[in-house]
């Protein structure tokens, strides 16, 4: 496809995917289907990629984050974001109304508005000439956090106000200016099934989970990395607005309408009310419905409509007068905490869990809530024995409120964490900055699936046959504890496995056999060392030459290794201290397992270099090509950049070149790539 060819279809599906985008996350109207959905967002993924000068910053690709940030700036919002004063009860809110019409010297009923309150947390989104420019938290209301670059991963949240003709059919649109200035404001959330996903998905990989929606959502947009919160699942509903150019309203239901014909999304329980009591009718309501609505809510706030009365009942404080929030009672039970208990991650990493009597909460009978960490324990100065609440709000993971101490009899008892391992025995390390503690032991029963799973990987000793469900099968009939004992199956073992017969154990025998001379820095990265991906190991065996020297390396030895870390050292160092590592290593070797010694690179004449492939190569594939970079010290980059210095062009190059030409970076074809690296090492 040519460029103007391209140009053409990537502006169609981009306006294609944006409407799609809008039908799905704005209207609750999806019109097509989500693998229909995905295919076009591929295709444009791939002409983008192709023709990177064509991408636009408001793409629907250009939400999966951006490089991390070493802090976030802050931003001044243009009108303040207010508190809102709380009431409690039926009578409360009697009294809010009561202050409104006394204020305004007037015996006539106020129209409100009432909406659920979300708990997440509140943003500001400024947008000019349409496009959004600095997305912000609430902070302390006049100054908030700059995560402009986290709030342009969310689906949700538009990157930019469609012009009328884009809004073309949609229902109710009687909006026609797009304003030249704009704060949207909103709550950031995380829906409950979304948020049971990824807890889901986090215990799984090892990972503590989240205490609550608001929790994930929280620490999801405060990220300093914007890629982690593009995996997150956010979302976004718009309340509000602050400074407005260009547009005006007379009510607030109006500012909600504009809002959705925008194409932001607007709650849907949102609702009209006369007087106060159909306020309060609607406080019941929700309180009623709110374990079935899909997000989490802790109240209702109602607001004047007429947003002329909004500037009349003015703020006292840092509270508007002309809003309240209508807070509902916390769910919470109170129960006695039995014992605690330790459990161990797939990752390693210790949780403890207490175990109390068994209480129904929200409907749902729990008996065990997370503590998350040991420093949690001795915050909330949690023992054996207390008389505790707990909360659990939906589905979330029933949590430790607070201790009651005054039920305390003295015959309470601290808890202690392990010092090794209660799974396998192992020593528990706490690396500096982190709160979780591990276990290291390579043979933890705990985590034998997934390091069996990892040491047979393609990027680690590559044995082929060997996937998780052969890796299951093997650990729950007891055939192998740790990865050496790989090496010493049977064709009688695995026949006797299900669904296994003698070709496929022939040949999973002979596929182990070819994994027992592994590269150096292979066998490194099987060994499943904290931290240490593959480029990391490739770095550790071209430092050492051979194992043994790697073993018996300090902490302070290995951070004179390129790239290497304090962090890194200290994990690498560790690892081979632990006597349970050492003897799986020692089984390995029993087993015939010898690793290719790795020419130590004294020279390395490639150091501080930066090779960027593109294309096919004839006399190797790229991956080897990208090693043989590595071993003479340099670096592998994956696209061009300014830190780029040669970009090595194979077979059908893409669009690397061309952004190399542009940018006066060296472009060897693969006649000089060899040459250079002759003459570097000849």
């Amino acid at each position: 496809m040519n460029r103007e060819s391209a140009r053409t279809r990537i502006e169609s599906l981009r306006t294609t995917l944006i409407r799609h985008n809008r039908r799905y996350y704005q209207w609750d109207d999806p019109e097509i289907a989500d693998a229909d959905y995905d295919l076009l967002l591929r295709e444009l993924t791939e002409l983008e990629t192709e023709f990177p000068d064509l991408i636009a910053p408001d793409s629907p690709t250009q939400r999966v984050g951006a490089p991390p940030l070493e802090k976030f700036g802050t931003v001044t919002h243009r009108t303040p974001m207010l508190s809102l004063a709380n009431a409690f009860s039926d009578e409360e809110i009697r009294e809010f109304d009561r202050r409104c019409r006394r204020f305004l010297e007037s015996d006539d009923p106020i129209r409100y508005v009432v909406e659920p309150k979300l708990d997440g947390l509140a943003v500001n989104l400024l947008y000019e000439s349409g496009r959004l420019t600095v997305g912000s938290t609430r902070g302390d209301g006049a100054v908030g956090e700059d995560i402009t670059l986290n709030l342009r991963t969310i689906p949700a949240i538009p990157l930019f106000i469609p012009r009328p003709e884009d809004r073309a059919g949609t229902p109710g649109d009687g909006m026609a200016a797009v304003p030249e200035r704009i704060e949207v404001r909103g709550e950031v959330c995380m829906e409950r099934e979304a948020f049971r996903n990824l807890n889901r998905r986090r215990t799984e990989q090892g990972e503590p989970p989240f205490a609550n929606p608001r929790n994930a959502a929280a620490g999801s947009l405060r990220q300093l990395d914007s890629r982690i919160t593009a995996r997150r699942p956010l979302t976004l509903f718009c309340y509000a607005i602050g400074t407005a150019e260009g547009v005006s309203f007379r009510t607030h239901g109006e500012v909600l309408r504009a809002l959705a014909t925008w194409g932001f999304h607007v709650n849907p329980l949102i609702r009209p009310a006369v007087e106060i009591e159909e306020c309060i009718e609607y406080y019941h309501h929700i309180g009623q419905i709110r374990e079935e609505l899909p997000y989490e809510i802790d109240g209702i706030v109602i607001k004047v409509n007429d947003l002329a009365l909004q500037e009349h009942l003015g703020a006292v404080s840092r509270s508007p007068r002309w809003a309240v929030a209508c807070k509902f009672a916390a769910i919470r039970e109170q129960t006695v905490i039995e014992g605690i208990i330790v459990q161990v991650g797939r990752t390693g990493v210790l949780t403890p869990v207490a175990v109390m009597k068994p209480v129904r909460v929200g409907g749902v009978m729990v008996s065990r809530a997370t503590l998350h960490n040991d420093d949690e324990i001795r915050k909330k100065d949690i023992r054996i024995g207390d008389t505790v609440m707990i909360r659990r709000a939906g589905d979330v993971i029933p949590e430790v409120v607070e201790v009651v101490r005054t039920a305390r009899t003295g015959a309470e008892k601290p808890f202690i964490m392990p010092e090794t391992c209660p799974e396998c025995g192992s020593r528990i390390v706490r690396m500096e900055g982190e709160v979780a503690r591990r276990c290291i032991g390579i043979a933890c029963p705990a985590q034998i699936r997934e390091h069996i799973a990892h040491f047979a990987s393609r990027g680690a000793l590559d044995i082929e046959g060997l996937g998780d469900k052969m890796v299951t099968q093997l650990v729950t009939a007891g055939l192998i504890h740790d990865p050496a004992d790989l090496f010493f199956l049977t064709m009688e073992q695995l026949l006797g496995l299900e669904r296994m017969a003698e070709k496929s154990a022939s040949n999973l025998l002979a596929a182990i056999a070819r994994a027992k001379n592994p590269p150096l820095d292979r066998l490194i990265f099987a060994l499943g060392i904290r931290h240490v991906g593959e480029h990391t190991a490739k770095r550790l065996a071209q430092a050492h030459g051979a194992l043994d020297a790697l073993m018996t390396a300090t902490a302070e030895e290995l951070q004179t290794v390129r790239d290497i870390g304090p962090e890194v050292a200290a994990a690498v160092a560790g690892f081979f201290r632990e006597p349970a590592n050492l003897q799986v290593i020692e089984k390995l070797r029993g087993a015939g397992v010898t690793p290719r010694q790795t020419a130590r690179s004294q020279a390395a004449p490639f150091t501080g270099k930066t090779f960027v492939f593109t294309g096919t190569l004839a006399r190797m594939d790229r991956s080897e090509a990208q090693a043989l970079v590595e071993s003479l010290g340099g670096a592998v980059g994956s696209s061009v950049t300014k830190t780029t210095d040669y970009v090595v062009a194979g077979e059908a190059a893409g669009s690397k070149i061309e952004k190399a030409r542009q940018a006066g970076i060296a472009i060897l074809d693969e006649a000089a790539f060899f040459a250079l690296t002759e003459i570097r090492t000849g």
